[in-house]
């Protein structure tokens, strides 16, 4: 068994836990489910709406991109969460963008290295290039991070960096952004890519192609590692599910999320 499959079934497992017929509460109950990019946004966004809706109670849960879909597709959650495009057995599905986010690459902020192409970041990820002295830097052994299969921050990465080619055996892999930006902070020789709406003052961001992740190139998708934040329905999307998108696509869910770093579609 894969490791995607086994987290798409322990995801299934999760969510079908919670689904309203499984519990005691009388509260009207919606659940998320899929990118653990997104998760940490649709969280905030949970938290605000039942706020203005005691009467709702929302549960979100992580799995990956993969496992989001899945189980929109299977009717056992009402939203997925999916941080890269559908694919194209992923039908009779709707995908509503709510923001826009640039993978970024980020490094130990003593690292003197500032910009790389994609090729050279290909390079690093698939260990052809092991020492940052090859890339201008110091004298130091690169240790290279990725996500876990099955999410999509690695799928965007490896269809907009790695062009077919395979990550370096001993790549580290993490299951959350904040586990690479962890390992990032504390490793003056390490290189992983993370949203970047999560990028903090503990790590350091690339330039990519000599364009420097930033808002205004993040929203005009000029920075070449731009994607969107999307929420997954499938057929006409029940009413409660309904009414939280509406919440996360209007003024104050999208100021929201461009407090913590995303980048607005309305």
């Amino acid at each position: 068994m894969s490791e995607e499959i086994f987290r798409v079934i322990i995801l299934l497992c999760s969510v079908l836990f919670l689904l309203p017929g499984c519990r005691s509460s009388s509260k009207k109950a919606l659940v998320l489910a899929g990118s653990t990019s997104v998760q940490p946004f649709a969280e905030l966004l949970a938290e605000l709406y039942q706020q203005r809706h005691p009467g709702v109670e929302i549960n979100v849960q992580g799995g990956g991109s993969t496992a989001g879909v899945r189980a929109v597709q299977d009717r056992i959650c009402d939203i997925g969460m999916c941080s890269r495009h559908l694919n194209a057995d992923e039908s009779g599905l709707t995908a509503i963008p709510i923001a826009v986010d640039g993978i970024v690459l980020v490094v130990h902020p003593t690292n003197p290295v500032v910009s790389l192409t994609r090729e050279q970041v290909r390079a690093i990820f698939s260990g052809a290039v092991r020492n940052w002295r090859e890339l201008g830097g110091a004298n130091l052994r690169i240790t290279v991070i990725t996500r876990e299969e099955g999410s999509g921050t690695r799928t965007s990465f490896e269809e907009k960096v790695m062009a077919g080619d395979h990550f370096a055996s001993d790549a580290l892999v993490q299951d959350s952004n904040g586990a690479v930006r962890e390992i990032v902070a504390n490793d003056p020789g390490a290189i992983g890519y993370i949203s970047f709406g999560l990028v903090d003052r503990r790590v350091k961001t690339l330039a990519i192609d000599g364009v420097q992740p930033t808002e205004e190139t993040i929203r005009t998708h000029q920075y070449p590692l731009a994607r969107d934040f999307l929420f997954i329905v499938a057929g006409d999307s029940n009413p409660l599910a309904r009414s939280f998108i509406d919440f996360v696509l209007s003024p104050e869910g999208q100021a929201a999320l461009a407090e913590e770093g995303l980048i607005r579609v309305r």
